[in-house]
């Protein structure tokens, strides 16, 4: 999104009042999350399974799996920035929800079912570059239905108890090697990563031009071997570790230097840093403004 395509849509939320009540504020993130039905893990913990990660969303440009994302409310998607880069307007985007394969058959009802236009696509103000506040919410044009294989997830404003966890995981139908495309028929992968303290991310990058890039707005996961990774196609994805049975996203797949590169761990938003900010987004609904407030917008649009 452009700087004045971001201006506009911050003018929008300002001039419109669109402030909720507190309590309702807090219930957009509070109603039942993280929950799943499907426990079984698949041998080898590579191909996963129709419902283990019912939050798990397929961002689609013009129709073909571009992008990662997570559900978070029956209207509202988490993803990264970047993804939006070039493509910022909402009509050549759809999500699917609910599928294993990011080529489902257009004959399939149920996918159909799952399938959601985007209203808006607001992302985080900050966002320069791929690595700087890679953080993005798409409001749906319908509300979701959950079922069994469709569940949004929890978020949270601290994650410091996930620190050093190496039971948390990754997903997404993004390519398994440098440049190795995901083979049909196309199933979502999953992958178990340890998150690593950014001290140590930036010890193993290691690079002069590298020292102190990870921020606290980060984090880096995978394996110091480079034999977990995440790749080209899994962007926007989520990072989910679980507690005390519910699971909870931790990050957003965002930037590495190339894929299952030794001492080079994946890079990943650290959600944390902007639960205050999603919390705000998802509060809001742009409301229709008046011939007044429109006159204002182009007034300060285009003022030198």
């Amino acid at each position: 999104m452009g700087a004045r395509g971001a201006l506009l849509l911050t003018l929008l939320l300002a001039l419109g009042g669109l402030g909720k009540p507190e309590s309702q504020q807090a219930k957009l993130l509070s109603e039942p999350c993280g929950h799943r039905e499907m426990h079984s893990l698949v041998a080898g913990g590579v191909e996963s399974a129709r419902g283990r990660w019912p939050w798990q969303a397929s961002l689609r440009l013009r129709r073909r799996h571009r992008c990662g994302g997570s559900l978070l409310s029956r209207r509202w998607v988490l993803s990264a920035a970047h993804c939006f880069r070039n493509h910022y307007y909402p009509s050549e985007w759809t999500v699917q929800l609910g599928e294993l394969t990011s080529r489902p058959p257009f004959w399939n009802l149920r996918t159909r079912r799952n399938r959601y236009k985007v209203r808006d696509i607001v992302v985080n103000p900050g966002a320069f570059g791929v690595i700087h506040n890679d953080i993005a919410l798409l409001r749906l044009a319908s509300s979701v239905a959950y079922n069994a294989h469709v569940q949004p997830v929890c978020v949270e404003s601290s994650t410091f108890m996930f620190l050093h966890r190496r039971d948390c995981w990754v997903t997404g139908w993004g390519f398994i090697g440098s440049n190795a495309r995901l083979p049909p028929p196309y199933r979502l992968r999953e992958a178990q990563v340890t998150i690593l303290n950014n001290t140590r991310c930036n010890y193993l990058f290691e690079q002069p031009s590298s020292r102190g890039m990870i921020q606290d707005s980060m984090f880096c996961a995978g394996a110091e071997d480079g034999s977990v990774d995440t790749c080209k196609g899994d962007s926007g994805g989520p990072l989910v570790c679980d507690k005390d049975g519910l699971w909870y996203q931790v990050g957003i797949v965002s930037w590495g230097m190339d894929c299952g590169q030794p001492n080079r761990p994946g890079v990943y938003t650290n959600i944390s840093e902007y639960f205050h900010w999603i919390r705000r987004v998802m509060s809001h609904s742009a409301p229709r403004p008046s011939p007044s407030q429109l006159l204002l917008l182009l007034a300060l649009l285009w003022a030198p």
